[in-house]
């Protein structure tokens, strides 16, 4: 559900330094340490007793090779697919967008430019990319310059209309919920702005950003108010051309700060690029939205990194909004624009209804944010299999990590899993592939769902409800134990 503070950043602090260490030579040594040996498989019955998670439980898990189904639990019982339902969008671009497709983000001249004044209106109109950061903004603005602008007579527009406008992904999140932000044509560092606050004696000091490893323009379309409260923690209140937020007193502390959603994204993008220009000597005009799609030149493309690094990055870090912004623009190039998301994902659940057979797929986005989605553990579990026979989506796969009892990583583990997680309030599920020590593929899927309670905290405007974090740490326990049982019974 989280999205990352800034992509190269978010990248270094998830996956971690590394280091070889220097061995000692030994005779006959293996290349690599050999796996320790499985224990004998444990009971189902046991494991989701021991779990007592409540609610609805299901899976299945299959052999790649012949599709034979191995085990399974209410494997056709409909369940929300949460984070997972990427690991189906991602299929989705890849067979209608393509692997090398790349976003593009361009400034379009709408007259001549003369003597380094542009005649016309400057445009910035987005293509959709959900991983435009403020680094790529200020290239831009750079490369404006290089292009010899140094003043635009008209005005700065700013277009978002390549994707529908979404204000936000699910209606049923906290106001605060940067990973739940909108989507545009238009999006900047994920849709999301940094707040940050310190004490001033017995009053606070304030700001947001559009920072990045190299920026930090300050932004005035998304403000902040202190207020002498306890509760709500955050609230939220869109105008016609601004985010207003308040943050409650008592919830700050010394000092710290926090990425917020952005919900007004093309006029955002818009205010951090005038910044970037106006340091570039560039004087530029407040930004203004325009509905029609812009007509005139190109004076500076940026694209991004290609589509199959774009998804595997949106699945290893599991941002909604590329997510959400590859799946409208997969409909977009296979049935046309959109109108809105539902029906996006409606064309997602067609396309995986044909392709894959999943009849049960009622999807209801393309990131699995909303719990309205429905999926069963043997539709999900086929999915995997029947995409694993060119390695792509196993290719993209994070690989799984294996604890032990302390929540420590286990080096070299006995079994090998590429997979994709899933966690919502009291929604927990996980799909991919499965290796044990005897060398057999098995694909499988597991979800479980307490729908009941769910809905007792969803809406509650708090980042994490009561319960929540304990009922997660026990489904994942649950997971990796179906995961041991399975390459111990059927390697």
């Amino acid at each position: 559900m989280h999205t990352p503070l800034h992509r190269r950043n978010m990248l270094q602090l998830l996956m971690g330094g590394s280091a070889l260490l220097a061995m000692p030579a030994c005779a006959n040594a293996p290349d690599r340490s050999l796996r320790p040996q499985l224990k004998p498989a444990t009971p189902v019955d046991a494991i989701v007793s021991r779990a007592g998670l409540g609610g609805d439980l299901a899976f299945a898990v299959v052999d790649m090779r012949s599709g034979n189904l191995l085990e399974g639990q209410s494997g056709n019982t409909p369940l929300p697919p949460a984070s997972v339902a990427k690991a189906i969008t991602a299929l989705y671009a890849l067979d209608t967008l393509g692997a090398g497709y790349q976003f593009r983000t361009r400034l379009i001249a709408t007259g001549p430019v003369s003597d380094g004044v542009l005649r016309g209106d400057l445009v910035l109109a987005g293509g959709g990319d959900p991983t435009l950061q403020t680094d790529d903004l200020a290239a831009m603005a750079r490369d404006l310059g290089a292009a010899g602008v140094r003043q635009v007579s008209g005005r700065f527009l700013v277009w978002g209309g390549a994707l529908p406008f979404v204000q936000e992904i699910a209606d049923d999140q906290s106001a605060q919920a940067g990973y739940n932000p909108s989507i545009s044509g238009l999006n900047l560092n994920f849709n999301r702005v940094h707040f940050e606050w310190q004490r001033a004696g017995g009053d606070y000091r304030v700001s947001m950003d559009a920072r990045s490893n190299t920026h930090r323009p300050a932004v005035s379309m998304a403000r902040m108010e202190v207020a002498a409260r306890s509760t709500p923690i955050y609230t939220y209140r869109r105008t016609a051309s601004r985010d207003e937020w308040t943050v409650a007193r008592s919830a700050l502390g010394n000092s710290g700060s926090r990425w917020l959603p952005v919900r007004h994204p093309e006029l955002y993008a818009g205010e951090v690029f005038r910044a970037l220009a106006a340091g570039r000597g560039i004087e530029l005009s407040a930004p203004s939205a325009m509905s029609a799609a812009p007509s005139g030149r190109d004076l500076v493309t940026h694209s991004s990194q290609p589509l199959q690094i774009v998804l595997r990055d949106l699945l290893r870090f599991s941002t909604n909004i590329s997510a959400e912004a590859v799946g409208m623009m997969a409909t977009s190039a296979s049935a046309g624009r959109p109108a809105t998301l539902r029906a996006s994902a409606a064309q997602m659940s067609n396309w995986a209804r044909g392709r894959y057979g999943m009849s049960s797929a009622r999807l209801v986005d393309h990131s699995g944010l909303g719990a309205a989605s429905r999926l069963s553990m043997v539709d999900l579990a086929n999915m995997f299999r029947l995409a694993g026979d060119d390695g792509v989506l196993r290719s993209i796969l994070r690989e799984h990590p294996i604890r032990d009892a302390n929540n420590r990583i286990i080096p070299n583990p006995p079994l090998d899993v590429r997979a994709k997680t899933g966690t919502l309030y009291f929604v927990s599920a996980l799909g991919g592939y499965l290796r044990g020590p005897g060398g057999r593929e098995l694909a499988f899927a597991i979800g479980a769902a307490d729908l009941a309670r769910r809905a007792r905290v969803a809406g509650g405007g708090v980042d994490r409800p009561d319960g929540t974090a304990a009922w997660s740490r026990a489904a994942r326990d649950m997971q990796q134990q179906l995961l041991y049982r399975w390459a111990a019974a059927h390697s």
